[in-house]
């Protein structure tokens, strides 16, 4: 295979037996989401400290030409790469895409990436592979078959202990059916299958030379599943936060509008009904004639019909709580609205359950809001901790709690506000590009030895 393989692009070593060929396994590198821009910022660090290192990258992406890909990069992050990677474009992309598999998720997944990851390494073998998108089970693949040394940067664990614990508990979530949490005998199969394939997850995971996280609780998952102690790095994404550091941190005293923005796409995982329920606690608590001064402002990206589903069904919860009137939707706003519906915000709220990280967490933050997120995953381990001996925000985990938290951040005087506010936008510069190519670089150098 590796000697096939090597000669598909033999201009990549022409003349120079040295050149060191990384390749990225990104199917998806023209989405523009978090998960490219560490990309993009990773190819970066490479060729400005390596000379002799030329990057490839496996896509999916095959109706967009190279150079397309590279400008959207520049256009969407801001990103100027030394010199184009070489792009190796993929056929079978549909193979690991969640529609393709409607049961039996995760295992289809898995299976249909090393159907990809086959493609990937019989169309060229690398000296150094790195997945980024998180398909551990191309790992072995590259490495027993490719020969390759082998990296990976994990976004989210594909399965974690949570999962496994909110089957156990007969939990109903959006990726546990109610069907299934309401029956012992479902969920003792499912529980059987997820420990199945948690074991063969760890195995495929176990092979790779250097693991990077984005996350303390990510750390902490793929520690457990893989035991990649000893070589997994925690390394933060980039996150471009310098637009909204630069808005005017103005002091709020005397408003008497108070808006609570949340900032997410409307899917599932990010429980838009905890805040509408959550909001309603708050507002009972409210002199009738005073609620009129508070509104819930939910800002997010309607990508299909399932997520305008979503929206249809979260407005008549509102109508169904009498809340509609203090709530406002803003479907698909540009990033100029974005950032002057953050500046006119008090509270930045965030409710998803075990977020790996939390990049709206910090944008909010960066933007001078309070931030109020939830009390678990990156958001309660990360990002949301003292700084400078100080705090940074208010974390919450059921609609009481964050009532409470919305009550006492607008109980507090707006110089209160003002110092959690200042001491928030100053502690998310541990989330910048350059923090992340340093920690990067340090990662990967055992590759290169």
């Amino acid at each position: 295979v590796r000697s096939r393989a090597k000669t598909l692009l033999p201009h990549l070593k022409e003349g120079n037996k040295d050149v060191v060929v990384v390749g990225f396994f990104h199917p998806y590198c023209n989405a523009g989401g978090g998960g490219e821009r560490v990309l993009w910022c990773a190819v970066r660090a490479l060729q400005e400290k390596y000379k002799h290192v030329k990057c490839v990258v496996y896509t999916g992406d095959k109706n967009v030409k190279g150079a397309d890909i590279v400008k959207n990069a520049r256009q969407r992050f801001n990103i100027v790469l030394q010199q184009q990677p070489e792009f190796v474009f993929l056929t079978r992309r549909d193979w690991v895409e969640a529609g393709t598999w409607p049961y039996f998720t995760l295992l289809g997944q898995s299976l249909g990436s090393i159907w990809l990851g086959w493609e990937a390494l019989t169309k060229y073998v690398p000296d150094i592979y790195l997945d980024s998108m998180g398909y551990a089970f191309t790992l072995p693949i590259f490495k027993y078959l490719g020969g390759c040394k082998v990296g990976c940067y994990v976004h989210y664990p594909t399965i974690s202990t949570d999962m496994l614990s909110r089957v156990t508990d007969q939990t109903a979530t959006y990726n546990n059916r109610a069907i299934i949490a309401r029956s012992p005998i479902l969920s003792a199969v499912k529980i059987a299958y997820y420990r199945a394939f948690a074991f063969i997850y760890g195995l495929a995971g176990s092979c790779c030379d250097v693991v990077m996280v984005n996350s303390s609780w990510t750390h902490g998952h793929i520690e457990s599943i893989w035991g990649a102690r000893g070589h997994t790095h925690k390394v933060y994404p980039p996150c471009d936060v310098k637009e909204f550091m630069d808005l005017p941190m103005k002091s709020d005293a005397g408003r008497m509008q108070h808006n609570i923005v949340s900032v997410a796409q409307f899917r599932p995982e990010k429980d838009h009904p905890l805040q509408l329920r959550a909001f309603h606690e708050f507002l009972t608590g409210q002199p009738q004639d005073e609620r009129e001064n508070y509104k819930l402002v939910l800002i997010g990206g309607v990508r299909n019909q399932g997520d305008a589903d979503r929206v249809d069904g979260l407005k008549r919860l509102a109508e169904k709580l009498e809340i509609m009137p203090y709530t406002e939707f803003r479907l698909n706003v540009p990033f100029a609205e974005l950032k002057q519906s953050l500046s006119e915000a008090t509270i930045g709220l965030h409710t998803m359950w075990n977020e790996h990280f939390g990049i709206g967490v910090v944008e909010c933050m960066a933007a001078g809001t309070i931030i109020l997120a939830h009390n678990s995953g990156g958001p309660k381990m990360d990002i949301v901790v003292e700084h400078n001996g100080s705090q940074t925000g208010f974390l919450a985990h059921d609609e009481k709690t964050y009532a409470d938290a919305i009550k006492t951040i607008l109980n507090m005087s707006s110089e209160e506000r003002m110092d959690i506010r200042r001491n928030a936008r100053e502690s998310v510069s541990r989330f910048s590009d350059q923090e992340f190519q340093a920690t990067f670089l340090n990662a990967t150098e055992a590759l290169f030895m």
